[in-house]
């Protein structure tokens, strides 16, 4: 609870200077009507109005800044909950494929117990970070595709090429993830056969270059934009304002995406 002493020294902070101006404006007009001390009265004005202005110019500018204050909170605050939807029913389809391998493939169930650590223990304590280096997100990108080979009962073709010139690059956890979540969900998920997912990640300069590309079934609409790709342009938007560029392209077949961002 907070103390009558605490409560005291805010009610002064936050309503002192106006009752001591209130006070001040009733002593100028007393002054003002007694004749023979007009100096005085014009330095304790000219006292008064530059005490009162500096206080209207300060009150507005902490104003001001509790306002981008609780803006940068509320966007911190989005941006932790945004990550924080990232890839749940990823994990729960690895949990279901460890159920019915435990019995069939002790072996393979260790080893996609192994992965799945790392990438929860990645996504629970790198992921709430504000920036992590690109080889982090790099080694997420490979144990995701690591696993979902191993889950998969059929032949997938997936090429992930690196083209890094300079390490130490940092980007905001979890970005990457989405378009290749993207990739595997809506392409080889629903194909039989020949299902292939191509990624090309570079660096240089000043910039990162992401594209990924994947086949999938024309015949299965989906018209409607997924929550991922929303997600993923709303934390772009937050943490790369006009420092990114993301296009997305469907032909015939193919589906393909390419993201841009400025280095921070």
């Amino acid at each position: 609870m907070i103390s009558i002493k605490t409560r005291s020294k805010k009610f002064i902070r936050t309503y002192g200077y106006w009752v001591f101006a209130i006070v001040m404006g009733v002593f100028l007009i007393f002054l003002e009507e007694v004749d023979d001390i007009e100096p005085l009265f014009s330095i304790t004005a000219f006292i008064y109005w530059s005490l009162l202005f500096y206080w209207a110019v300060r009150w507005i500018f902490r104003q001001i800044k509790s306002t981008i204050q609780q803006k940068k909170e509320k966007t911190s605050i989005e941006l932790l909950h945004l990550q924080s939807q990232i890839s749940p029913h990823f994990f729960f389809n690895i949990l279901n494929n460890l159920y019915g391998l435990v019995g069939k493939d002790a072996k393979k169930a260790q080893d996609l117990i192994l992965k799945l650590s790392d990438m929860m223990r990645y996504s629970i304590y790198e992921g709430q970070k504000e920036l992590v280096t690109l080889e982090q997100e790099i080694e997420y990108l490979k144990n995701y595709i690591e696993l979902h080979k191993m889950r998969y009962h059929k032949k997938i073709d997936v090429k992930l090429n690196l083209f890094i010139q300079e390490e130490g690059y940092k980007v905001m956890p979890l970005l990457f993830i989405i378009l290749v979540e993207n990739a595997f969900k809506h392409g080889v998920e629903n194909l039989r056969k020949d299902a292939y997912v191509g990624i090309s990640l570079a660096n240089g300069g000043n910039e990162i270059y992401f594209e990924i590309g994947n086949n999938f079934d024309p015949s299965i609409k989906n018209e409607k934009e997924g929550i991922g790709l929303k997600n993923l342009k709303r934390r772009l938007e937050i943490v790369y304002p006009r420092t990114h560029s993301l296009t997305i392209k469907q032909e015939e077949d193919i589906f393909t995406a390419e993201l841009v961002l400025t280095k921070l």
